[in-house]
């Protein structure tokens, strides 16, 4: 694999590391003579916090080595819709946005908030990217998002020493995975630790059964909401996911305990020091929290496998990911669209893929980039799945549905959690939200 500028990327990230930063102010190369955007600010805001944010910064900070540009992350938590809107009218717009949802971006685009990809930036994503990368990141056949930071939300991820003193193996199909599950409980742990807190988490489980359950077309058409949450294929996931979340025995401290449980927490009770559940489903994502919170090695103390089929259907593979944006009433959107130029290419994935927690849809990327076997694993899955991924359904509803605490989707699945008795009922209410959200 051709390695463009490797060794001018090898400079940069040593400037990179011998900088103070860690996303809370600006920074700058040391050393460093005039260059390109010496002199430039350029802002970005994100959902990220803690070890996320840390990342993206030596990210960011490789970039400033590059081209001598300052650079400001500005967290917005998951408000980030609200934020980047209320910095708009305010006269304060960020140069750049990490999106965390095609929705949102969709919104945007539509609001006459983003400015298109410039031309070198749609090559470069032409030539490094799967083209549903390229259609989650267009509204109205104009680009305008670049997908950064991809994740692979098909992975359950165990601890060993469990499954040895259940005597169980990683299960090959949805429904031995309850099994699995009641085995480790059987031993002395519940099965899962449910993030139910967040609502977030709760979809993802709806879309790994719905897309095995329903196949690749239904689960496009529900996305796109050209068919109504109460059709068949909907209550049929429903109940199936109805069946985990019923078992006080699959689920930790059942409906009531996981709906106090956030997803930080939902990790700890499986990778912690004192146990309380055997697997947590969710991205690959979770391993950067098992590393870096609890010490943990990934591929020995943690591992995953994949979600598994539901009755005869398909292995899914859902994503999410983060797209660059470049904002119009940034105050340097030409800086910023230098940043994605630069986003856009393997060498600016390679400075986190070594920190961990990040997987790249760049097809250029050099596997080996990736720090340890499981994420290089994880990562190859998500390249080869191609065109075949299907990004998280939610994130591509408007954030009214599928985007907001408290509201739509996230808080029906969370009822749903508490009370799981009738799906049918739930998929009413599903209808109903969706079809205010997408009218509006």
């Amino acid at each position: 694999m051709m390695r463009p500028r490797i060794s001018l990327i090898g400079c940069s990230l040593a400037l990179a590391l011998g900088a103070t930063a860690c996303g809370g102010g600006p920074t700058t190369p040391a050393g460093e003579g005039k260059k390109e955007l010496s002199g430039q600010t350029v802002t970005v805001a994100g959902v990220w916090t803690g070890t996320e944010q840390k990342n993206f910064q030596k990210v960011l900070d490789a970039f400033s080595a590059e081209t001598g540009a300052k650079t400001e992350f500005v967290s917005t938590g998951d408000s980030l819709s609200t934020v980047v809107g209320s910095k708009i009218e305010g006269g304060d717009a960020p140069d750049v946005v990490m999106v965390p949802q095609v929705g949102v971006l969709k919104q945007f685009a539509e609001s006459g908030w983003l400015e298109p990809l410039s031309a070198k930036t749609r090559k470069e994503a032409a030539t490094n990217f799967a083209e549903v990368w390229q259609e989650y990141g267009t509204v109205d056949d104009t680009l305008y998002g670049l997908y950064f930071k991809a994740a692979h939300k098909s992975t359950v991820w165990y601890a060993p020493d469990t499954f040895e003193q259940a005597g169980v193996e990683p299960p090959k199909s949805y429904e031995e995975m309850l099994e699995t599950g009641r085995t480790v409980a059987d031993s002395g742990l519940p099965a899962f630790a449910v993030a139910g807190e967040d609502g977030w988490t709760l979809t993802d489980w709806f879309e790994n059964i719905y897309l095995s359950q329903a196949g690749p077309e239904r689960y496009d058409s529900l996305a796109a909401h050209e068919i109504p949450w109460t059709d068949d294929t909907v209550v049929k996931a429903l109940t199936t996911l109805g069946e985990l979340f019923a078992d006080k025995e699959l689920v930790a401290g059942g409906g009531s305990g996981a709906l106090r449980t956030d997803f930080p927490t939902s990790i700890e009770k499986v990778f912690g020091s004192d146990p309380e559940a055997g697997m947590v489903y969710e991205g690959d994502f979770v391993g950067a929290v098992a590393k870096e919170q609890h010490g943990k090695k990934i591929g020995e103390d943690a591992l995953f496998f994949p979600f598994p089929a539901v009755e005869g259907g398909g292995a899914p593979v859902v994503s999410g990911g983060d797209a660059a944006v470049v904002l119009k009433d940034g105050r340097n959107k030409k800086a910023g669209m230098k940043l994605l130029e630069y986003l856009a290419t393997p060498e600016a994935a390679e400075v986190w893929a070594a920190e961990g927690g990040f997987l790249s849809p760049n097809t250029r990327l050099d596997m080996s980039s990736y720090g340890d076997d499981t994420a290089r694993a994880t990562a190859e899955s998500l390249i080869e799945a191609g065109d075949s991924v299907r990004f998280d359904m939610s994130d591509q509803a408007p954030a009214a549905f599928g985007g907001t605490k408290g509201v739509g989707e996230w808080k029906i699945l969370q009822d749903f959690l508490r009370d799981p008795s009738d799906p049918k009922a739930t998929a009413v209410r599903l209808e109903a939200a969706a079809a205010k959200a997408y009218k509006g």
